[in-house]
Order: structure tokens, then C-alpha cells, then sequence
């Protein structure tokens, strides 16, 4: 039976992927950045709950993003893109309200270390884009809080 309903919510998820995901439009200077409602969060989170908690001795002994195998994000000025490793590498573009529906979306497989997302800043952006880049930052930080997923900032010399 559990099996059962796990093949329907992974079939929901990928059914769904064409709907949420969407290239992502720089938003105008000075306008907010929207996250995922209250309700899709709940419903993300519950599935969420089947892949186990982070595996602390498996991620702390990652130094490289080429070598984490959970999935992370690089955060831009336009929004996201979420990086699955599980089988062969797969980047997607997502907007950072679309976030809770990616991540649910995914299979269990993609989450080896539990439920830990790395996060990056996109390297080389102006100082005029850095607000921007770190309003996402943050909202993308907070949606992975409210998912009750563990979200470590990325840095050039690795976790924080």
C-alpha cells in the first residue's frame, strides 16, 4: 500500500514538472521577491517527510559542489537553479517561489544525505544585482526552513 501511494505522488510530481517549471524573468528594481504559498508548502512538506533527516557524517565530509550529491541551488538575480546529481546531472531553472514544487518533484533517490539542500550565490554578479541576489537568497533560505529541509549556505571554500 505505502509503495502504492509513493508511485502516485512521484507520478503527480513529475506530471507536474512542465507546469512549474518556467524560465525565470528578472523582477524590476525594487519589487519583492514571492514565495510559495502557505498551502503548497504544506503539502511539499509532507511529502518531504519520507526522505529521512540529513546524514551529518555523509555532507560535512564534502568539500566540492562537483562532489555533493543532494541536490543545491545557485541563486541569481532571476531566480534559481536547482542542480540534481542523482543519476546524471540535471540543472533547472526555477523561480524561487516554484522551489517547494521542484524539490517535490524530485525522486527519494535524489537525496543521499537526507533532507539537506546546498545553496550558492551565482559568482561574478555586479554590485548593482548583489540586493537582488541575496533577497533571493534569503527567500530561498526561509522556504527551505518552512519545508524543513536543511539549507547550508555555500561558499568559494565550501559549507558554512
Amino acid at each position: 500500500m505505502a509503495g502504492g501511494f509513493r508511485g502516485l505522488a512521484l507520478a503527480l510530481g513529475f506530471a507536474a514538472i512542465p507546469m512549474m517549471l518556467s524560465g525565470c524573468r528578472s523582477a524590476a528594481a525594487g519589487t519583492s521577491v514571492v514565495t510559495a504559498s502557505p498551502q503548497v508548502v504544506a503539502s511539499v512538506e509532507q511529502r518531504l517527510e519520507m526522505i529521512p533527516p540529513p546524514s551529518k557524517t555523509q555532507y560535512l565530509a564534502v568539500r566540492t559542489l562537483t562532489e555533493w550529491q543532494n541536490p543545491y541551488l545557485t541563486v541569481e538575480q532571476s531566480g534559481a537553479t536547482l542542480h540534481v546529481t542523482s543519476v546524471q546531472r540535471q540543472d533547472q531553472a526555477v523561480k524561487v517561489s516554484d522551489l517547494p514544487s521542484a524539490l517535490n518533484a524530485l525522486p527519494n533517490g535524489s537525496w543521499p544525505y537526507g533532507r539537506v539542500v546546498a545553496v550558492e550565490e551565482i559568482r561574478g554578479e555586479s554590485d548593482a544585482t548583489r540586493p537582488a541576489v541575496r533577497r533571493n537568497v534569503e527567500a530561498a533560505l526561509k522556504t527551505l526552513g518552512d519545508l524543513g529541509v536543511v539549507a547550508y549556505e555555500w561558499n568559494e571554500s565550501g559549507l558554512r
